[in-house]
């Protein structure tokens, strides 16, 4: 496997005094779709503007699109044009627009293993020079947000937006129906399973056809059974790696579960960039849900009064009977990165350079994304919490992250554009329960390194 800018320390230890590091994966799920403007062009265009493509969830959207518009209204002799998509239509249409040599001007993604692909292709500049230049908006940011931003010791893209671990939500509506608490175990969550069936409500949503909703599961299951080191041995392509008996005990619990009828029916044809997996939880017919911290803001703005009313529970995801995996680990999206196509003309180069160090994560910006119930990038975003009020959540999602000795990074993003499809194609054949686990094992062992 060939040397990975991500190292082993960014990777596996993310503890700290300082919060988070890598870089998550999957993120958000996605509204409709506005049409395109200029942006569609890709980086091409003309010298007086940049393009920007982003993910079209509410409320998420809403402050990047504020973000930019704030920006070109103080910049009107070189704004930029953006166009929104659906996180899995993203991922598509970033990755072949980039391929063509047609990638908007900022590239927004996640970091890690996609971006150590641009880099390899010559698609993104290194931002390691303006850093050098704006030590001031550097020292801004959490520094270990900049792990899964920096290739062979080169910085290739901007930290930016907010920090969402995966969180257990649960309905405590539907617990009070069936009098039980909050799962505290993986037994407690197999014996929760029966009573809620029993009751007629789903004991878990999941949006199982967008795959990486799925992978969660098993990141967690993988890091509390024996901690961050089993996946860690993939990263680093050791040969057989998916073979460890950690691995397998976690596939099959996961199949366990699913036997069990833990998910809600019909699970593999639900989406997430629908919301269709919150709006389950919301509207009574699911417990409990895995999903991100960015579902938060949306269900506060979807789900009517189920947040208002202090109907949501939320929690880190609990330990394994018997496992060796720290309970205060996590998994998740530390932070979202923004590259700069080296297809942009200089123009264009300038207006994303005055972005980073200006608008993208100001004050305004980073309130802004204080007031959807996430927790920005920046230090001191603690102090926003007082007036909020989803400062309980906050405070919570702050902790997570700050306290967590591994914040581990979402394995599609972790591994190559390569391996990370077999991965998640993997993973939806598992839960779908057409592979055993050791057939699992066998056909990823088959693309470490790849």
């Amino acid at each position: 496997m060939e040397t990975r800018a991500t190292s082993r320390r960014t990777f596996l230890s993310l503890s700290m005094g300082v919060p988070l590091g890598a870089a998550l994966a999957a993120c958000g799920s996605s509204g409709p779709t506005k049409p395109g403007t200029a942006a569609s062009t890709g980086g091409g265009g003309g010298g007086s503007s940049a393009t920007y493509w982003y993910l079209s969830t509410q409320p998420q959207e809403g402050v990047r699109t504020r973000t930019m518009e704030r920006f070109n209204k103080a910049n009107p002799n070189g704004t930029i044009e953006g166009t929104t998509f659906q996180n899995d239509a993203f991922k598509t249409k970033i990755k072949t627009a980039i391929g063509a040599g047609q990638a908007p001007t900022l590239i927004w993604g996640w970091g890690g293993g996609t971006l150590r692909s641009y880099v390899q292709a010559g698609q993104v500049d290194d931002l390691t020079p303006f850093f050098e230049q704006n030590q001031q908006l550097k020292d801004r940011l959490f520094p270990s947000s900049f792990g899964a931003a920096t290739i062979d010791g080169k910085i290739y893209a901007m930290p930016c937006e907010t920090m969402q671990p995966i969180v257990l939500y649960y309905d405590k509506r539907a617990f009070e129906k069936i009098g039980a608490q909050p799962p505290q175990t993986w037994g407690d969550i197999m014996d929760l399973v029966p009573k809620f069936n029993a009751k007629g409500i789903a004991p878990f949503s999941l949006g199982g056809q967008s795959r990486w909703t799925n992978m969660m599961w098993l990141e967690f299951l993988f890091d509390r059974i024996a901690g961050p080191e089993v996946f860690q041995a993939v990263f680093d392509g050791e040969k057989d790696a998916w073979s460890h008996p950690a691995a397998l005990d976690a596939l099959t619990k996961m199949q366990e579960l699913i036997k069990a009828n833990g998910f809600i029916k019909g699970f593999s044809s639900i989406t997430a960039d629908s919301n269709a997996d919150q709006a389950l939880l919301y509207t009574g017919k699911a417990a409990m849900m895995l999903h991100g911290g960015w579902t938060y803001g949306s269900m506060k703005t979807d789900g009517g009064d189920f947040v208002s009313g202090g109907n949501l529970g939320y929690m880190n995801f609990p330990p394994i009977d018997g496992g060796k995996g720290d309970p205060g680990n996590t998994v998740g999206n530390p932070g979202q990165y923004m590259s700069i196509s080296s297809k942009a003309t200089p123009e264009q180069k300038e207006i994303a350079k005055k972005f980073f160090a200006t608008e993208l994560m100001s004050d305004a910006s980073a309130k802004e994304w204080v007031g959807t119930g996430a927790v920005p990038i920046v230090k001191g975003a603690d102090s926003m919490f007082t007036s909020s009020p989803d400062a309980e959540f906050l405070k919570f999602v702050y902790g997570i992250a700050v306290n967590a000795k591994s914040f581990a990074q979402s394995w599609d993003q972790a591994l190559s554009p390569t391996a990370a499809e077999v991965l998640l194609d993997n993973i939806a054949k598992l839960f779908q329960l057409s592979i055993s686990p050791q057939q699992f094992t066998s056909n990823m062992n088959a693309v470490i390194g790849k």
